[in-house]
């Protein structure tokens, strides 16, 4: 699958990283300081944690805004990534599990804690997907979810066709089923 083409808003403000604009780094940290922070504490179970996660980043963000291909995706899903992989570390080295800290995958269990990393990191990427995907998409998975809504109430809710309610069921349950996927490397 071809990835898109990145948004001339993210080459531009790549460009600017690249020239060393501090005011681009105070625009990218308003605009993704939340994900980061959101992403790292749901690894880590730590704000403390979360907000260490959250200034590594952005510091490797600015002293290597280059390492952003545009060409492997958005600004938005290298910062995510970079959050992931700094959470996963720090969880790493403190021999915690993330959420919960106890039964498998805490520190007394060794094999657990590699499962308690993948259990957190797994629910970080669905809570980005969820937070990245469209609206309508959003909106229908939470109808069917939270409220127990089948396709045709979803359907009479958000006034749209029976077809194009399992449409959007479908879809949305099909990006959250890749949450579950290894996660590709980022170099």
């Amino acid at each position: 699958m071809a990835t898109p083409a990145p948004a001339d808003g993210d080459l531009r403000m790549r460009q600017r990283l690249v020239r060393g604009e501090e005011a681009a780094l105070r625009e990218l940290y308003d605009r993704f300081a939340p994900l980061v922070h959101s992403l790292a504490t749901r690894i880590t179970d730590d704000t403390g944690a979360a907000e260490q996660v959250t200034l590594e980043v952005f510091a490797r963000v600015w002293q290597d805004p280059a390492a952003h291909d545009p060409r492997d995706g958005t600004l938005r899903s290298w910062i995510a990534g970079l959050a992931q992989q700094e959470a996963v570390r720090r969880l790493r080295e403190s021999g915690g599990a993330g959420p919960g800290n106890a039964g498998p995958g805490s520190a007394g269990d060794p094999g657990g804690v590699e499962a308690g990393i993948r259990e957190a990191s797994t629910a970080a990427r669905a809570d980005y997907i969820l937070t990245s995907m469209p609206a309508p998409l959003r909106r229908a998975l939470d109808l069917a979810c939270r409220r127990k809504y089948d396709y045709r109430q979803v359907a009479a809710e958000l006034g749209v066709t029976e077809e194009e309610a399992r449409r959007r069921l479908r879809l949305g349950l099909q990006l959250l089923s890749t949450a579950g996927a290894p996660p590709e490397r980022l170099s």
